[in-house]
């Protein structure tokens, strides 16, 4: 199993920026990418960015292309996602999730943390 475990969450105005971390333990040598989603209240959740493990590739929902990037730290176990130019629709909790095989890019988890709320206000 692997345990990703998401924190920097939090408040902050519309188009400003804010970091997300995640950290994954125990089985860490079965990661094949990690990824982010996120869920607004009210609605389903949406597939925001993933990270092939070994090679970096990146893919990201057009809602946020150019403005959030995922970024990894291979030896720490990390992944990172900055997020800029903030929006209202922003908000929403996001989930941190690692898959352990190929699969779809958007779906295709294994492994999901709790969440840490992201409050963008307008």
């Amino acid at each position: 199993q692997v345990q990703p475990v998401e924190s920097g969450g939090g408040l902050v105005q519309a188009g400003g920026s804010l970091r997300l971390s995640c950290a994954a333990s125990g089985r860490t040598f079965s990661i094949y990418r990690m990824g982010w989603v996120r869920q607004a209240p009210g609605k389903e959740r949406e597939f925001v960015a993933t990270i092939r493990w070994s090679v970096g590739t990146t893919y990201y929902a057009d809602s946020v292309k150019g403005r959030f990037t995922i970024s990894r730290d291979n030896a720490k176990n990390m992944v990172y996602l900055q997020m800029n130019s903030l929006k209202p629709e922003d908000t929403a909790v996001y989930y941190c999730a690692v898959a352990t095989r190929t699969g779809v890019l958007t779906t295709g988890y294994d492994y999901w943390g709790q969440g840490t709320q992201v409050t963008v206000s307008s």
